[in-house]
This record gives C-alpha cells, sequence and structure tokens, in this order.
C-alpha cells in the first residue's frame, strides 16, 4: 500500500463529502478510492468513516487521524515548496476563505499586484458567506467578528477594522428626502436583514457635541428587500430601492463616484474586524506565508477605518 497515496485519498474523501466526489477530483475510478480508503483503515486497524447512504461521517479515531494527517501534507507541501523556492521561486496554489463583499470590492482587484510579484502562484479563492471560524481545508480563513478576537487552535491575526455605514442612491434621496437624525429612518425604505426590527447606530466620534447621546435606538419595518447578501443590498440601494447599512470597504467605490450617498454622516451600525486566520503549525507553507505577508502590507490593520476618511466633496 502507497500509505502517502492512501492517506491523500482520505483527505479528499473528507473535503469532497464523498467517494464518487472524490474519485472525479483525483481522476480515479470510485472502486479505487473505496480501497485505498479501506486499506488504509486496515493498516492502522480502525475505522475512519462511518458510511450511510446519504452521507459520510467520521469517527473519534477518524478526527483525530485526519488533523494529524493535513499537518503531514502540508508539512510535505511546504517541503516541495522550499525545494522549488530555491530553483525559481514559490509554486503552487494558496486555498483562500473570504466573505464575498471584501472578495469582490478589496481582494480580487489586489490579485495582480501579488501576481506580478510571484508570477508562479495562483490564488484558489473561495466566498461562500460571512465566515466566523477557521476552515482547515483552506490555507488562510479571513474572519469576520464584531466582538473581540476569534479563538481556536489556529492562529488569528486583526487585518482591518470597517464601520457599517448607511448609504443611499442620490435619485432615492431626491424621491424620499434626506434623514437628518437616526429617527427619521423610521419612515425610510430599507434594505437590511430578514428578521431585524431593531437598529441602533452609534457616532463616530462620541465626543462630537453635535451628538446628545452614545447610541440612538429604533424600531423599523420590514423594507422592500431583506437579505444578508452585501453584494445584493449594495447594488439595490444603487438602484434606488432603498437605505442599505454596507461595510465601508464595500461601499467605497460606490461613495467615490457619486453612485451611493452616505446617509447620516457620522453615524454608523457596527464596527466590523477582519482577521486573516491560519492552521497552527510549527512552520507555515511559503507560498501561504508571502500571501499573508502581502496582505498585511496592503491592508493598515491599526488604521480606525481606511476607507471612510477619503471621501471628500461629496454631500454625505
Amino acid at each position: 500500500m502507497d500509505r502517502l497515496h492512501s492517506m491523500q485519498v482520505f483527505c479528499k474523501v473528507i473535503e469532497c463529502r464523498g467517494f464518487a466526489a472524490a474519485a472525479r477530483a483525483l481522476d480515479l475510478s470510485p472502486s479505487v478510492v473505496t480501497r485505498l480508503v479501506a486499506d488504509l483503515e486496515s493498516h492502522l486497524g480502525v475505522r475512519l468513516l462511518n458510511r450511510t447512504t446519504r452521507k459520510l461521517v467520521l469517527t473519534e479515531a477518524g478526527e483525530a487521524y485526519q488533523r494529524q494527517v493535513v499537518r503531514i501534507l502540508a508539512d510535505l507541501g511546504e517541503a516541495e515548496t522550499l525545494v522549488r523556492s530555491n530553483s525559481g521561486g514559490l509554486h503552487g496554489a494558496i486555498k483562500v476563505l473570504a466573505p464575498p463583499a471584501f472578495a469582490a470590492s478589496q481582494l480580487a482587484p489586489r490579485l495582480g499586484l501579488f501576481r506580478a510579484r510571484c508570477p508562479h502562484l495562483s490564488v484558489e479563492l473561495v466566498a461562500p458567506g460571512l465566515i466566523d471560524s477557521i476552515d482547515e481545508r483552506f490555507d488562510v480563513s479571513l474572519i469576520t467578528r464584531q466582538d473581540g478576537a476569534p479563538d481556536g487552535q489556529f492562529v488569528a491575526r486583526q487585518l482591518l477594522r470597517s464601520r457599517v455605514i448607511l448609504c443611499a442612491s442620490p435619485a432615492y434621496l431626491k424621491r424620499h428626502g434626506r434623514p437628518k437624525k437616526p429617527a427619521d429612518l423610521a419612515l425610510h425604505e430599507l434594505i437590511g436583514p430578514a428578521g431585524a426590527r431593531d437598529m441602533t447606530l452609534y457616532p463616530d466620534d462620541p465626543e462630537d457635541p453635535a451628538h446628545e447621546q452614545a447610541a440612538a435606538s429604533l424600531q423599523t419595518s420590514p423594507g422592500p428587500l431583506q437579505t444578508s447578501h452585501l453584494d445584493t443590498a449594495l447594488s439595490a440601494a444603487r438602484s434606488g430601492l432603498g437605505i442599505a447599512g454596507l461595510p465601508s470597504y464595500a461601499a467605497h467605490d460606490e461613495l467615490a463616484t457619486g453612485r451611493l450617498q452616505r446617509v447620516l454622516t457620522g453615524w454608523h451600525l457596527l464596527v466590523v474586524n477582519l482577521y486573516v486566520a491560519y492552521p497552527s503549525r510549527k512552520h507555515v507553507p511559503a507560498r501561504t506565508r508571502a500571501f499573508i505577508d502581502f496582505l498585511f502590507e496592503q491592508f493598515d490593520a491599526q488604521a480606525p477605518d481606511p476607507w471612510l476618511p477619503a471621501q471628500p466633496g461629496h454631500a454625505f
């Protein structure tokens, strides 16, 4: 038995959540994949997977074994990368998990710079939604948190912070008028998550004498669109459907071009923090380290919000 190959197949079965899907990914027959995992279980003398007609479930031994195998395969990959790096630069792919709005508005536009620096590295970017914990199937997970750093058996470093601000199109504001204080929002069309009825706004600068209170809370009615998908909310707000709460990093370009305007300048809904997280290993692969270093060169982790000050000249 080629134990290394069997270990790789075992991990691919877990990653693809099935033997048939793993077989397609590896260009092997399902029977070969099944046999390799069975041979691995026979060699170890334990069952790694419980098989049902609908899904595969790792046994307790399987979970412990997978954690170790993932580290072993990563270390082998790093060894290969180090050899290649000494003979022509970094090679391979970096698997990155990121929130969709950040991936589209901030990460993708910078990948050309990364490619120019590391021409033999590619990025496999997956953006399923907001991410609140690490996924060990990826080299880097970009975790979004409101309060406190993420905690777990992984490394997490804060990359940036961004205020969630209210935005609307000039056409909407022309039709409905501009809110002058938080309570005015009760009379407007709001785009937000389904079921969200309570809204609290916080002053950007609590010491500003223009704000008579530290926070303003109000009840809202269901708006014309209820969605947690930020790109959808942004597109709807740009079309004039209503007022949407958007992270400053996602709204930045729209504000700069005037397609959106900030509503209730000086107030924000909340602050989101984005963390770069990666598995806790003694040796981080060189290609992963290169990507992480690039991210921290591109973003200022110490800035309170790098996107909001750069909006002069607009009637926010």
